[in-house]
C-alpha cells in the first residue's frame, strides 16, 4: 500500500536552510519538497494533507542519550520503552539512542541481547543502542570489532562508579585503541570517581547528608580532570572521543582547548544543566533529590558558558540523559544519605521545548536549534542523513511546532512514566502539534495515535561527524 502525505504552507527548518515549502512524503521518506505556491507545489495530490501554516516543519529529535528501564543503586529507571518512546514522541523525538549494559564478568553480546528484548516490539519511534563496557579484555575487545560491523558503532566508558562500571587509565586506553582501528566513537563519562568517593565518604563523616552535598563532592575541578585525561588518553590512541553529559564551564575549557588544537574531540550536554543549578539541589524537605544527577546541577553561571559553548560548537549536542527515578520509593532510598539516591532525570519529553526556549530567548539561533538537536546527534551517530533532516531520501520523521503556542511544564500533563517534572511550572513557549514518524502519524494534533511496536531497531554506521 503506497501512501502519500502533504504537509502544506509551512516553514521548513533544517540545520542549513529555512523555507516556505511544501513537503511531499511517500511511503515512510521524504520524496520531494517544492516551494509553497507554486505549481508544482499545487499539483501534489495524496491521500493525507496537513497544513502546517504558521507553524514550522521541523525534522523529528534524536535524541542520542536515554536509559530507558536502567538499573541503577537497586531499583531501575521508571521509563520502559514503551512509555519512554511514547513520552519522547509527545516532546518532538521521533529516534533515541539507548545505552545496553555489560555485566562486569559478562559479554557485550549478552547486553546488547537483554537490552533488544526490552525494547522489541515496544517502541513507538525508531531506536538505536550504545553499549556500556564495564569490563576490558581481550574477548571485550574483540566483541566491540563485531559490534561496530552490525550498527553498534559507539561504546560508552565510565571513569566514574568504582565498582560498577568504573575503567581505569589502561582499560580506557585498550579500548581507545580498538576503536581507532574499527572506528567506533567511545563516549565518556568524565569524572574523577576515585576522587569523587573519599569525598563522599569525607562528606558523609561530618554529618553532611543532604541532596545538596551530591553537587558539592562531584566537584567541577574533577570534572575537568578526568575530561582532560580522556581526551590526552584519545589523543595517545589516535581515537576520536565524545564526552557525555559536560556540565562544568572547567570541562568545556578543556573541550574548546583540544578542539582548537585539531582533535577530534566532541561535547555533549543536557537541558538540565541549561536551565537548572545547585539552587534546586538545595531546595528543602528533601526536594532536592530530584534532581540529583550525574554529572552534577552546577551554580547558575556555568549556564552562560554551556550556551555559548554551543553557539561556538565546542559542544555539538544536546541529548537528556533521561533516566527517571520516581521521587516517591526511589529517590526516598537517599534519605539521610545523598550518596544513595539513585541519579537520573526526567527529560526525553522537555529537550526540543527547551532548546525551542533557548531560540526564543536569544541564546541560539532556529537553525541551530535543529543542528545541536536533530542533524548533529545523527551525523554524530551514523543515522544521518536517514535521520536528522528533511530532504529527498531521508525517513519521513517530521514534526509539525507550533513556535507561539505557550506551555506550563508540569507532571500533571507530561507523558513520563515518572511522579515530578524536573520544570515543574515553568512557563514555555513553542509546542509540539503533529508528529510523524517514517511517514506514520504518532502524535495527531496533540492526540497520540501511535503504536508500541511501530519504532524500529535502527543500525547505526560509523560517526559521519568525523569525515
Amino acid at each position: 500500500m503506497s501512501t502519500r502525505t502533504v504537509i502544506r504552507g509551512g516553514l521548513v527548518i533544517t540545520a542549513s536552510d529555512e523555507l516556505h515549502a511544501d513537503v511531499l512524503i511517500e511511503d515512510g521518506r521524504i520524496a520531494a519538497l517544492a516551494t509553497s505556491g507554486t505549481t508544482v507545489a499545487e499539483g501534489w495530490t495524496a491521500e493525507r494533507v496537513i497544513d502546517a501554516t504558521g507553524k514550522y516543519v521541523i525534522p523529528g529529535g534524536v535524541d542520542a542519550h536515554t536509559h530507558m528501564e536502567m538499573p541503577f543503586g537497586g531499583t531501575k529507571a521508571a521509563d520502559t520503552f514503551e512509555t519512554g518512546t511514547r513520552a519522547a514522541a509527545w516532546g518532538g523525538t521521533t529516534t533515541i539512542v539507548d545505552f545496553a549494559i555489560q555485566s562486569v564478568g559478562g559479554a557485550l553480546r549478552e547486553g546488547l541481547d537483554a537490552w533488544h528484548a526490552k525494547a522489541e516490539g515496544n517502541c513507538a519511534i525508531d531506536y538505536g543502542f550504545h553499549m556500556i563496557v564495564s569490563d576490558v579484555n581481550e574477548d571485550t575487545l574483540k566483541e566491540m570489532d563485531l559490534l561496530v560491523q552490525e550498527g553498534v558503532t559507539s561504546f560508552k566508558q565510565f571513569m566514574a562508579y568504582p565498582g560498577v562500571f568504573y575503567s581505569d587509565d589502561g582499560q580506557i586506553l585498550r579500548a581507545m585503541q580498538r576503536a581507532a582501528d574499527n572506528g567506533g566513537l567511545i563516549m565518556m563519562h568524565a569524572e574523577n570517581g576515585i576522587a569523587i568517593d573519599v569525598l563522599v565518604e569525607q562528606a558523609l563523616a561530618r554529618g553532611e547528608r543532604d541532596p545538596r552535598y551530591h553537587g558539592e563532592v562531584r566537584k567541577a575541578l574533577l570534572e575537568a580532570e578526568a575530561t582532560h585525561r580522556a581526551i590526552k588518553l584519545a589523543q595517545v590512541a589516535g581515537a576520536p572521543l565524545y564526552v557525555v553529559h559536560v556540565s562544568a564551564m572547567e570541562a568545556v575549557a578543556e573541550l574548546a582547548k583540544a578542539r582548537d588544537e585539531g582533535l577530534p574531540v566532541f561535547g555533549e550536554t543536557c537541558p538540565q544543566y541549561l536551565f537548572l543549578s545547585t539552587d534546586n539541589l538545595a531546595e528543602p524537605d528533601f526536594e532536592g533529590a530530584k534532581y540529583v544527577c550525574s554529572t552534577p546541577l552546577r551554580p547558575k553561571e556555568h549556564q552562560a558558558k554551556l550556551w555559548q559553548g554551543l553557539r561556538t560548537n565546542d559542544l555539538q549536542v544536546v541529548s537528556t540523559d533521561h533516566c527517571p527515578f520516581c521521587f516517591v520509593g526511589q529517590k526516598e532510598l537517599g534519605r539521610g544519605d545523598f550518596s544513595k539516591i539513585p541519579n537520573g532525570m526526567p527529560g526525553v519529553e522537555n529537550r526540543m521545548d527547551l532548546l525551542h526556549q533557548g531560540v526564543v530567548d536569544g541564546h541560539i539561533s532556529r537553525r541551530r536549534w535543529i543542528e545541536i538537536a536533530c542533524a548533529s546527534p545523527a551525523r554524530m551517530f551514523g543515522l544521518y542523513p536517514k535521520k536528522g533532516t528533511i530532504a529527498p531520501g531521508a525517513d519521513a520523521d517530521v514534526v509539525i511546532y507550533d513556535p507561539t503556542a505557550e506551555q506550563i511544564v508540569s507532571a500533571e500533563t507530561h507523558h513520563m512514566n515518572v511522579d515530578y517534572s524536573a520544570y515543574e511550572g515553568k512557563r514555555l513557549t513553542g509546542r509540539v502539534e503533529t508528529v510523524l514518524s517514517r511517514g506514520e502519524l504518532v502524535i495527531t494534533e496533540r492526540e497520540y495515535t501511535g503504536h508500541a511496536g511501530h519504532g524500529v531497531y535502527t543500525p547505526r554506521s560509523t560517526s559521519q561527524y568525523l569525515n
